[in-house]
């Protein structure tokens, strides 16, 4: 029987797809997988897919009709999620930045009384590999100004390597979820931390991808910076439509 449901989105990942999910598979512990993917263009979805044909009943996927953003492809996985039974749903990367194998690491975080587990670059120094040292600052000074901007006491408010509760999904509205690029991350914590849940770090080593392209762009960045004071904002002085 399945312990949880790992969402992963997509958008030409071809290079990828077929070893993560693979590696999620080959764990002890027994998760499905959820592929949400933008009609990526290179063949993507097409894997699946055929991987379907070997783990027909654990591997599920999800094609949308163009890439929408990060969050957005989240909330499809989360909605889908709780249609299911799915007492944890994860968050993780298709580039293999989020060890696979820090999965029972996140789960166990829960298990124990968290209602948000967050895999964390930054809770023990700064565990990141392979990035720049000005793509190192950029993350960690984003990370210090969500901790100001918002009060909460999290180290790695940007962390997309995450562990819900059913419960901390069914009790967020979705549909109010503003966000879609890499601050979606920092608002699903935020309203998480409003609706007063536990929110646990768990230390990891972030690897930068080494197949691939980043989708980080300058108006995933502006979103992130200017976003978050709106959002703060929103939070205080329109509490009822937040």
């Amino acid at each position: 029987m399945s312990e949880g449901l790992v969402i992963i989105p997509t958008y030409n990942e071809i290079e990828n797809i077929e070893a993560i999910i693979r590696t999620v598979f080959d764990l002890k512990k027994s998760y499905d997988i959820l592929i949400v993917d933008d009609n990526s263009p290179d063949g993507t979805a097409d894997n699946v897919r055929y991987l379907q044909k070997e783990f027909p009943k654990r591997l599920h996927l999800e094609v949308r009709t163009e890439k929408s953003g990060l969050g957005t492809a989240y909330i499809h996985g989360f909605k889908w999620a709780l249609q299911k039974t799915y007492p944890y749903i994860f968050e993780m990367d298709a580039d293999f930045s989020h060890k696979p194998g820090d999965l029972p690491r996140l789960h166990r975080a829960c298990l124990n009384g968290a209602d948000v587990a967050v895999g964390s670059r930054y809770k023990k120094g700064v565990n990141v590999v392979n990035w720049p040292l000005s793509r190192i600052l950029l993350s960690y000074g984003a990370s210090f100004y969500v901790k100001l901007i918002t009060g909460m006491r999290v180290h790695d408010p940007t962390a997309g390597f995450v562990c819900y509760t059913r419960e901390v999904l069914q009790t967020i509205d979705l549909d109010k979820v503003r966000f879609i690029g890499y601050a979606f991350q920092i608002e699903m914590k935020f309203r998480a931390y409003l609706k007063k849940f536990n929110i646990e770090e768990v230390s990891i080593i972030f690897t930068d991808r080494v197949n691939g392209k980043s989708k980080m762009s300058t108006s995933i960045i502006w979103e992130a910076i200017f976003g978050v004071i709106a959002m703060k904002f929103r939070s205080i002085f329109f509490k009822k439509s937040f």
